[in-house]
């Protein structure tokens, strides 16, 4: 297959797959055995290239030509300042075709952003979390002592492995001076981005947390309340261009339409789910029901992964369905706001997939899939009476998320008892079908204040827990 062809195969072609390139020692084949980021116009594979292990950057399309230098500079910087990482092994252009860079493979490398998720639910701030924010802090440091930054600093762009970090795109890499350690205001920003992907409920330990930058590069202080100010800023810049990409396929998600209707699922969750999306009818009735009701049937079903929740919205007659064919269904407007606190660090269970059904273009059956999660519930954990106060702990987990969705500007809609779930050190919240983000002030106040009425009213008024719940949970304020 010439370079160029991998446009017209989708975002992940089959695999394995040769590939005709040809460098400074003449043409040759490229074996591409696995694809580690599926793409439209710019692919990573794992692969061999003259009997050699390889990792692929493959980049084709219109923007291939400067995408390709970007890279190759990036690459070129990195090598010049001596930072860690694969070398570059290979490359080439061709005009018509499109670029191509081969670094070695490293064995057992993996993303930080992977290592973070198997500690994410861990105690903030758990010995675990505190090694992988701290490699991508260090190696961010050290990026900036060498006079270089990244334009998406994070955790999903640092890989580690035989005890070294290493940014994984060369082509976000930038130069201030290099060889001279970068400004105060860029380092700002840039750690300002790194913190921004954090959760929100990890910014009371972001103090702590620079430790590990500092001892790799304390060129400059670097004043906490400013940089929670960009930190914030930028979770607010980031959050719309990543609602908008649940749309579409990219880093984050596949999606597929067609005439009968749209899939979208989560990058790497499609293999343990193929057998739900192409039949979600036939595997909810092989799994346990967990809800049977008149406009949503919910049923956990098992994976090779382990168990998920089918959540189905049903449709009751043609009014029903005519009322709802051309707006977003909830299953949409679940994954949407599943994906948002999940950007934001609020506790939810990972939404995973979506599915609508649909005729001639109008919206019918839809299905919301998300991570089963085996906790108990408000009432079950705290099992309260008039004369128990709840334990400090989850007190104050409550609060926090209160304060949390204020901040945000987002309302649950019904919190009782059976939507709240206890993990640990942190309450998590299910069933989004009422969720909103509020962009204007009177109708947050009004949905937030409900919210906190609603919770609230889990407890008779004269119980104990009821006056200490309610004087801690925040009120919104004006201005």
């Amino acid at each position: 297959m010439k370079l160029h062809e991998l446009a017209g195969s989708g975002s992940t072609p089959s695999t394995p797959l040769e590939l005709e390139l040809a460098d400074a020692a003449g043409p040759g084949l490229l074996r591409v055995e696995r694809w580690l980021s599926p793409g439209s116009e710019a692919y990573v594979a794992q692969g061999r290239w003259r009997s050699g292990p390889v990792q692929a950057r493959l980049l084709i399309g219109r923007h291939a030509a400067e995408r390709f230098r970007r890279e190759r500079e990036g690459a070129r910087l990195l090598s010049a300042q001596g930072m860690a990482g694969p070398r570059l092994l290979a490359e080439g252009m061709q005009a018509g075709q499109g670029g191509w860079l081969l670094y070695e493979a490293r064995e057992n490398a993996e993303a930080l952003d992977a290592r973070w998720r198997r500690v994410a639910d861990e105690l903030l701030i758990s010995e675990r979390q505190q090694e992988v924010l701290g490699a991508g802090l260090a190696a961010l440091a050290t990026l900036h002592a060498k006079g270089l930054w990244h334009e998406r600093p994070g955790l999903d762009q640092l890989q580690s492995g035989a005890g070294e970090t290493w940014w994984r795109d060369p082509g976000a890499i930038r130069a201030q001076t290099p060889g001279t350690p970068l400004s105060r205001d860029r380092v700002l920003d840039d750690l300002g981005r790194f913190f921004a992907q954090l959760p929100v409920r990890a910014e009371p330990f972001f103090e702590e947390l620079l430790v590990h930058y500092l001892l790799v590069n304390g060129e400059h202080a670097l004043p906490l309340e400013r940089l929670l100010d960009i930190s914030r800023r930028m979770r607010r810049e980031g959050m719309r261009g990543f609602i908008r990409s649940l749309g579409r396929t990219g880093k984050h998600v596949q999606v597929s339409r067609g005439l009968g209707g749209l899939t979208a699922v989560v990058n790497g969750e499609a293999g343990r789910l193929s057998a739900i999306l192409a039949d979600p009818e036939a595997a909810m009735a092989g799994g346990k029901p967990l809800k049977l009701g008149d406009t949503t049937t919910v049923v956990r079903v098992e994976t090779d992964s382990g168990p998920v929740v089918i959540k189905r919205y049903n449709l009751l007659g043609w009014r029903h369905w005519l009322r709802r064919c051309l707006v977003p269904t909830r299953a949409w407007r679940c994954w949407i706001s599943g994906h948002r606190l999940e950007y934001l660090g609020i506790p939810t269970p990972r939404t995973l997939a979506v599915i609508e059904n649909r005729c001639c273009g109008l919206r019918g059956r839809s299905y919301l899939i998300t991570e089963f999660r085996a906790l108990p519930d408000l009432l079950h954990h705290l099992q309260p009476d008039a004369h128990t106060v709840p334990p400090e702990p989850e007190v104050n987990a409550l609060e926090q998320l209160f304060a949390t969705l204020l901040h945000e500007r987002i309302s649950h809609g019904d919190f009782k008892d059976t939507n709240l779930l206890w993990d640990q050190d942190h309450w998590v919240m299910i069933d989004l079908d009422a969720m909103r983000y509020h962009r204007w002030g009177a109708r947050f106040r009004r949905a937030y204040e409900k919210d906190r009425r609603r919770v609230l009213e889990n407890w008779r008024a004269d119980a104990a827990a009821f006056s200490v719940i309610d004087a801690r949970l925040p009120h919104y304020v004006d201005g």
